[in-house]
């Protein structure tokens, strides 16, 4: 894999207000640790690095603006000036100026991971790649929530998490993992 000089990296809504009730249990242990690594190695090559925060609207929802699990998760708070895209619906793109933001910098590629890999994430995925980005989602610094289906049966966050990686493998997005696109990094910023 290899990575153009004008690839921005977008964690999305990596935020406390996933460990509040009544999100159900999440998969993916390592991805806080993955995130981090992700963070770290794109800070130090100097690339554009654009936070995504889910503001919602909702009542109740412990994602609201004033509810304190709408503050990014301990490792993945923005550092001056790196950007934060605030967003009320699953796509970053919509309602927002990301767009905007990443063709004033000139980018042509994403790098997205976070929180959920079924919801925000896949929807911003899809979007990206509607838009014309090359589009590339970290699986493994990625997390999802167990799901209730029509028939009140429970799908493990681990099998949901994989069908949707598969699905924007298949369409929308090249699905990685941490390592490959540390490697890929390293590589093209030397």
């Amino acid at each position: 894999m290899n990575l153009d000089p004008h690839t921005a990296l977008i964690p999305i809504d990596v935020q406390r207000g996933f460990d509040y009730p009544p999100w159900p249990p999440r998969n993916n242990p390592a991805m806080e640790a993955n995130g981090q690594r992700l963070l770290a190695a794109w800070r130090r090559s100097g690339r554009p690095l654009l936070h995504v925060r889910h503001d919602s609207i909702q009542a109740g929802s412990s994602l609201r603006p004033d509810h304190p699990g709408n503050a990014f998760r301990p490792g993945f708070e923005p550092h001056d000036g790196e950007p934060v895209v605030g967003k009320s619906v699953n796509a970053a793109f919509i309602g927002t100026d990301l767009d905007l933001r990443l063709r004033r910098l000139g980018i042509s590629s994403v790098v997205l991971f976070g929180i959920s890999t079924d919801m925000c994430v896949s929807t911003t995925a899809r979007v990206a790649s509607n838009l014309g980005y090359r589009t590339i989602v970290v699986g493994d610094a990625s997390a999802c929530f167990d799901l209730v289906d029509g028939d009140g049966r429970t799908i493990a966050a681990d099998e949901v998490s994989r069908v949707h990686l598969a699905t924007l493998r298949a369409e929308f997005a090249e699905v990685v993992d941490t390592e490959a696109l540390l490697a890929a990094a390293s590589a093209s910023a030397g």
